[in-house]
Formats: C-alpha cells, sequence, structure tokens
C-alpha cells in the first residue's frame, strides 16, 4: 500500500470517530446545534477522504517476476556424448528443457521429444 492511501484512511478515520463523536454530543442534555452540524461535516469529510484514498490512487503493480531454473544432471553426465535415440544426432545443453518437473531432451534434427532416464551406477 503507498503511504499517501494509509495516510488517507487513518485521517478519514480520526475524522469520521471525532464527528460521530460530536453527534452523539449535539443530543445530549449539554448538546448544541453547532455540534451536529460540525459532526456532519467531519464525517462527509472523512468519506471523501476514503474516496480520495481508493479510487484517486491507483495499487502499486507488482513487477513481473522471472523464474531462472537451473537443471543439475545427477552422476558425470557429458553433453558431448548424448546422442540423439531416433537419428544419432548430437545433442547439445540447449536441448535440455524442464517440462512436467522431468528433464525433456528434444532433438534439433528430427524433432523427436523424450524424457531423460538416469541408469543406476551400481
Amino acid at each position: 500500500m503507498r503511504p499517501g492511501r494509509i495516510i488517507s484512511f487513518i485521517t478519514a478515520a480520526i475524522f469520521i470517530l471525532i464527528s460521530f463523536l460530536f453527534i452523539l454530543g449535539a443530543f445530549s442534555p449539554n448538546g448544541q446545534t453547532g455540534w451536529l452540524i460540525i459532526g456532519i461535516i467531519g464525517l462527509l469529510i472523512g468519506f471523501v477522504l476514503i474516496f480520495v484514498g481508493t479510487k484517486l490512487s491507483p495499487p502499486i503493480k507488482a513487477p513481473d517476476q522471472n523464474v531462472t531454473l537451473n537443471i543439475d544432471l545427477p552422476g558425470n553426465v557429458k553433453m558431448e556424448t548424448i546422442k540423439c535415440r531416433s537419428c544419432g544426432a548430437p545433442l547439445g545443453p540447449n536441448d535440455i528443457k524442464l517440462a512436467g518437473g522431468a528433464a525433456m531432451v528434444e532433438c534439433p534434427s528430427c524433432k523427436t521429444t523424450y524424457q531423460i532416464t538416469e541408469e543406476p551406477k551400481w
């Protein structure tokens, strides 16, 4: 929230509270009719401040977030030795993408897409 909006809302709450007390005081045995007028004017000022705080100052737009995901392949993977299963074309690190939580490879030559599987090391 912007500081101007916060100040506007706090000031409006103070005006409305004090104005309500003036209106209640106007109907007391020692009250005066001038207090009623002051209370109504204070209420109007409070509601105008609420309007100004909500409508005239637009909310802050959240900045766009860029998420970078680095894939850490387990074991000793040499990228120059990975070849496409279909056509045998060499695959580079730019051909590996993350889709659905799994590392997927798309061959730039034949456009075949498959998931990278890790063989057990034992």
